[in-house]
């Protein structure tokens, strides 16, 4: 399944919360959430009122899908990232969501550079990003604790740059990060922890979905 191309507040409200796809937005009487309280398509006024309860399987599939599309990932990538959560130790569930986290372009999210995770791989893309003081265009590289990341020297000179680095006096990162404002830049003190991540996900219901 490829990474999804259309209105991503359609997402948000197939998924019945707000999952912050266009950052600052989401937070505005503007959000689709707030206006349109329904799934998306043809008869999603109408879902809300029929009765029943959901089956397992489609509790863990909405699950898995709402993880996926936080993050941005594709399918086979989030299958490949559950692998990974599975050989190391721990609980599967919760490893995963570390993987999830130490993506480049969620780092650079985490850390203010950009409103949305689709604005900060944006960022990656386009080159204005270093890891270790190397640009790299990769969003899906896994930053590990000791990285250093950082905005190019070139880029800092873009207004962009210039006026997102007067918000970043304000800004809290999560306690795995260390940011230096001035130089626009960061450190990975370690891989976040379960209690250091905010997202409203039962991961739990991700590993029942691949152990079927």
């Amino acid at each position: 399944m490829a990474r999804h191309t259309g209105p991503v507040c359609k997402l948000c409200r197939r998924e019945g919360e707000k999952l912050f796809l266009k950052g600052s937005r989401c937070m505005t009487p503007k959000c689709a959430i707030e206006r349109r309280p329904y799934p998306p398509g043809q008869h999603g006024r109408d879902s809300q009122f029929r009765r029943g309860r959901a089956s397992d399987y489609l509790l863990q599939l909405r699950e898995k899908q709402k993880m996926r599309r936080i993050y941005g990932v594709y399918e086979r990538q989030f299958s490949n990232y559950f692998r990974k959560a599975e050989q190391r130790s721990g609980l599967t569930g919760s490893n995963l969501l570390t993987v999830l986290e130490s993506r480049l372009d969620n780092v650079v999210y985490r850390l203010g550079f950009a409103d949305s995770r689709a604005q900060a791989r944006q960022l990656v893309l386009h080159g204005h990003v270093m890891l270790n003081g190397r640009k790299t265009n990769v969003p899906s590289a896994l930053v590990s604790a000791g990285d250093a990341v950082s905005i190019r020297p070139e880029s800092t000179k873009r207004t962009y740059f210039k006026a997102m680095r007067q918000e970043l006096d304000d800004r809290q990162v999560p306690r795995w990060l260390h940011l230096d404002v001035k130089g626009l830049s960061a450190k990975v003190v370690q891989l976040p922890e379960r209690e250091d991540i905010d997202v409203t996900l039962n991961e739990q219901l991700v590993v029942e979905y691949y152990s079927r």
